[in-house]
């Protein structure tokens, strides 16, 4: 496993040894290993923080915009695929602690897992710190991506968004290139999209549509500018202009 000091800098917070033990612990793992706590109380907690940082983001900068609109666009942000996608970005599934039965179908890649880590990880931020930190959490990695809800809408189809984003730039053609493994009561499939010959996104899931999606998700964060933005601001600790001042 990663030393968890890079993780942090990756974050820009500060959370006690224990706290992020705790938050990186998948229950196939404490199963594993006599029934210690989850991160499950953690995931829980940040689920609450990350929905109320975004409802705020999202009403105080779109003072016009109906309850229905709103609700879209915060569902497009803070769904399982998207928070799968920032937490693959920042390579969060190689700090998870997981039982050998989640390690041998990749479970550090699975969108489910790496969602709940992340909330996790809001959860003890704000644990180890206060609310305001991480709340500032929350809007470096999903701020930018608010600056793109509104296209996106709720349930994207990141297959159609990447599709229509190279055809705007003439990248060239996009192909996808499936791999399954494992029994056919636990198969799953990675995918890698290309564009132009060249990977720009890789994906998992336990369906081939399902995998593609995720690659596609993950190259849609590459090639967005904004999306971009949400892992480097993170690194680096700093807010992306997309988000409220603080």
């Amino acid at each position: 496993m990663s030393s968890t000091e890079e993780l942090l800098k990756r974050l820009g917070v500060s959370i006690d040894a224990g706290t992020l033990r705790l938050a990186l612990t998948h229950r196939s793992y404490a199963y594993e290993n006599g029934g210690i706590p989850t991160n499950e109380r953690l995931e829980f907690l940040g689920d609450s923080i990350l929905g109320f940082s975004v409802t705020d983001a999202l009403y105080r900068d779109n003072p016009t915009l109906p309850e229905g609109d709103l609700a879209k666009r915060r569902s497009a942000v803070v769904s399982t695929r998207a928070l799968a996608g920032i937490g693959r970005s920042l390579g969060i599934g190689d700090y998870i602690y997981l039982g050998q039965g989640e390690k041998l179908t990749e479970g550090k890649n699975k969108a489910s897992i790496l969602a709940d880590t992340m909330e996790a990880l809001i959860g003890a931020t704000y644990v180890s710190n206060d609310i305001e930190t991480a709340r500032q959490l929350v809007m470096r990695l999903i701020g930018p991506l608010l600056k793109d809800a509104a296209a996106l809408g709720a349930g994207t189809d990141w297959k159609t968004s990447i599709q229509e984003l190279a055809a705007s730039r003439q990248l060239g053609t996009i192909y996808y290139a499936v791999e399954g493994a494992g029994p056919d009561h636990a198969r799953t499939f990675k995918a890698v999209l290309n564009i132009g010959g060249k990977p720009y996104g890789n994906g998992s899931g336990h369906s081939k549509k399902e995998a593609e999606q995720e690659a596609a998700a993950d190259a849609w964060r590459q090639l967005s500018p904004s999306a971009g933005a949400a892992v480097a601001s993170a690194s680096e600790g700093t807010s992306p202009e997309s988000s409220r001042s603080v």
